[in-house]
């Protein structure tokens, strides 16, 4: 059966760590391995605007011996409209995985459903599961460790990164808090989702409307944008709401002494 990265929690713990492990591998050795040797094909679809995404998938395809075939949607038929089905069935044909930067979950899952290789979420408006990989990474180097750990989260709790930090956050034992107002709370099937996990984890994940109560205290402090792709429009009336739940010195000064501060 054909596996899918589409949300963090298609990983199992067990399978994060290993993950983690392989990347702090690569990390010391960019060839460690090169399981696309051929070169085998990688489609890398990027609906939206991306500089990070797109050099970091195309070098990483590139180093482990693939071809990254990078494709501007709007140049295809997609961007007329094609069905996505259709256009997956073309390219599982001829590629072995895919990788894909677009907008609704919907749509990744429309293309996992019917992809006979494997579909990876390079970002959608649910989540981000490829960056928190990276920023656990990061964690993990500084921390020498994840679980047991205090993650908290402060801003736009709606968004992709707020949800894939609790679904993480949840796998590597850490206790991940949300703080954001509370017309911006985290999805409450990924919250619910995320809490399951930490059971089983030791870890937790919570909501907290306070960002004060939400920082105390924690062992990293985390942040994203206030006005994501797609919501230029509404940077003034997005911005005033997250001033409290800003990163700021008077935040940091309430997290543990030696927090770890990522964006």
């Amino acid at each position: 059966m054909t596996r899918h990265f589409l949300r963090d929690d298609d990983l199992s713990p067990a399978e994060q760590a290993e993950v983690l492990d392989l990347a702090d591998c690569f990390r010391a050795d960019r060839f460690h391995q090169q399981p696309l040797r051929g070169p085998k094909s990688v489609a890398v679809i990027f609906d939206k605007p991306s500089t990070r995404t797109r050099i970091s998938f195309s070098v990483g395809v590139a180093e482990l011996g693939g071809y990254p075939l990078v494709i501007d949607a709007q140049t295809t038929q997609m961007g007329r409209g094609e069905p996505i089905e259709d256009t997956t069935r073309v390219l599982d044909r001829q590629v072995a995985a895919i990788v894909w930067r677009t907008s609704g979950q919907d749509r990744i899952e429309a293309m996992a459903a019917t992809s006979q290789v494997p579909v990876v979420n390079a970002l959608t408006d649910m989540f981000h599961p490829c960056q928190i990989l990276a920023d656990l990474q990061t964690v993990r180097a500084a921390k020498s460790g994840l679980a047991g750990l205090t993650m908290t989260y402060l801003g736009d709790g709606a968004n992709n990164m707020a949800h894939s930090y609790l679904l993480g956050g949840a796998l590597a034992g850490m206790h991940v808090r949300i703080g954001s107002p509370p017309d911006y709370q985290p999805n409450p099937e990924v919250l619910s989702d995320a809490a399951i996990i930490a059971r089983d984890t030791g870890g937790s994940a919570t909501y907290e409307p306070s960002a004060k109560t939400a920082v105390e205290g924690a062992d990293v402090v985390v942040t994203h944008t206030w006005v994501s792709m797609g919501q230029e429009d509404e940077a003034a009336d997005r911005s005033s709401p997250f001033v409290p739940y800003a990163v700021d010195s008077a935040a940091i000064a309430l997290a543990d002494p030696e927090a770890v501060v990522l964006h």
